[in-house]
């Protein structure tokens, strides 16, 4: 018997709009595209009902499809990521104003001057458009805030051990997901590769041009690197980076969230993926997130780092690959290669720019002088370019305060909570190293990069709010910046 509410004349109104969009979709575009929108109908359906399911889908989406977009044409046509973190925002907010008796807003002791270094790039994005940015700008630097405040989501949704443990898992699988695409895509004929790839045109993605990536420009000219579906290859070795130091914590922690087995194939889809991306600068950031880990707390893992150097030697001469990595490692540390010389002159050029605008930058388009250009592969000289020296002392000031309130907080927590706040820690630090070299956790353009930063760096102020074992009997309600336990 159907029940009374399926009669219900608006919802079957709205499951023969739901039909209809279907059929169409499959009509217009083929039955591919229609199964994708009814994925990410039902996709968004979860996400506004549940803070949980919307963490996963701003994650799977940031790591596997980062640059997926509506399919058709609009004055602004929005992202898969931004909607995510948009709907993500809404409804947490909604939750702490319908029930103000369970929930309380979260912004943590950084909230507030995450909020000032927000309003700074605000600053910089008029005075450097003398008031008048283009729609373009505006559209990207709006998905730049977004990804920026899923620090704020990230503490006002994991409140528990339980959502913790999912939002971790979720990282992870979806980071060893996009890892997979890579190396199923990299396995895969270059013609075939690439018609998959061209395919995903009707979402946003490029179907001419640099498709496919090499190592010397054009196929059958060099190696083909890694991708996935990040478009970039340095962007996506950015963000393999960050995930696989992540994981190489979780992996050596005492009380493991995934079976070790299961966590280290995790770990060494990331790592072999993000090898195969050919990235010296990515290859440098989880070097030195390992070392800042055996340092700190696992001292064994100076012996894998050992063993393992020396397997992936092997594995590397076995696939006729170690010259190629090796030759290319020392073409970048000489500056003989062409992509270190053209960062240099990107380096001298924003060099030039930050000794003419010092105070606060050139804002997010273009420079305003024709000798000058803007754009340099360093978040740090990107910061200085665009917002100045106050905005790069703004972003030290925030990243220096991070590491020493999640330092200090690791010292008096459980060996469960430390190993995931070690492991975030581990995650930044590879970040920030990549950063010398890579622009993308900076860039208004790569709005997951930017929220995959912030998300990890909103997971740790996560972590530390967490309460303790013997806490998480009583009831759980934030008051202020920290939750307090209720009997």
């Amino acid at each position: 018997m159907v029940s009374a509410r399926l009669r219900a004349p608006a919802l079957i109104a709205a499951l023969a709009i739901v039909l209809g969009a279907l059929v169409g979709t499959a009509s217009a575009f083929g039955p591919l595209y229609a199964l994708a929108g009814l994925v990410v109908l039902l996709a968004g359906v979860a996400l506004l009902v549940s803070t949980e399911a919307g963490m996963i889908t701003v994650l799977a989406i940031a790591t596997i499809i980062p640059f997926g977009t509506l399919p058709f044409k609009a004055i602004i046509t929005p992202n898969f990521l931004e909607l995510a973190l948009a709907a993500l925002s809404v409804v947490w907010v909604l939750r702490i104003l319908a029930r103000s008796d369970a929930y309380d807003l979260r912004v943590s002791s950084l909230g507030l001057p995450i909020i000032g270094f927000l309003g700074l790039t605000f600053f910089s994005l008029i005075l450097g458009a003398r008031g008048l940015p283009d729609s373009l700008t505006l559209h990207n630097y709006a998905k730049f805030v977004l990804a920026v405040l899923l620090f704020f989501s990230m503490i006002n949704c994991v409140l528990t051990r339980e959502q913790a443990r999912l939002i971790i898992k979720a990282l992870l699988l979806s980071g060893g997901g996009a890892a997979l695409i890579a190396l199923v895509l990299l396995a895969l004929p270059d013609d075939f590769a690439l018609s998959l790839l061209v395919s995903l045109g009707r979402i946003g993605y490029p179907s001419e041009g640099r498709v496919l990536r090499y190592i010397e420009d054009g196929p059958g000219t060099g190696l083909e690197r890694a991708i996935g579906l990040s478009v970039d290859p340095n962007s996506f070795a950015g963000m393999l980076a960050l995930i696989s130091a992540f994981g190489l914590a979780l992996l050596f922690a005492r009380r493991p969230l995934l079976h070790r087995g299961i966590l280290s194939g995790v770990v060494g889809l990331l790592v072999l993926a993000l090898l195969l991306t050919f990235s010296r600068g990515a290859l440098l950031g989880i070097i030195a997130a390992a070392i800042y880990l055996a340092t700190l707390r696992y001292r064994k893992l100076w012996w894998v780092m050992l063993v393992a150097g020396g397997i992936g030697s092997v594995l590397l001469v076995g696939l006729g690959l170690a010259d190629d990595i090796i030759q290319r490692l020392f073409a970048g540390i000489q500056l003989e290669d062409q992509a270190q010389q053209m960062r240099l002159a990107e380096y001298q050029n924003a060099v030039a720019i930050i000794a003419r605008y010092p105070i606060f930058g050139i804002g997010f388009g273009q420079a305003p002088d024709i000798d000058l250009t803007a754009g340099v592969s360093s978040i740090y000289l990107a910061i200085a370019q665009r917002m100045g020296l106050v905005g790069l002392i703004g972003f030290v000031g925030l990243v220096a305060a991070w590491f020493s309130i999640t330092l200090r907080a690791a010292r008096t927590m459980d060996s469960e909570r430390a190993d995931w706040l070690l492991g975030t820690q581990a995650g930044l630090v590879a970040a920030l190293v990549v950063g010398i070299a890579d622009h993308y956790f900076f860039n208004i353009e790569f709005g997951h990069m930017v929220a995959l930063f912030w998300g990890m760096a909103g997971l740790g102020m996560a972590i530390i709010a967490l309460p303790d074992a013997a806490q998480t009997s009583g009831k759980q309600v934030v008051r202020g910046r920290w939750p307090v336990a209720e009997a």
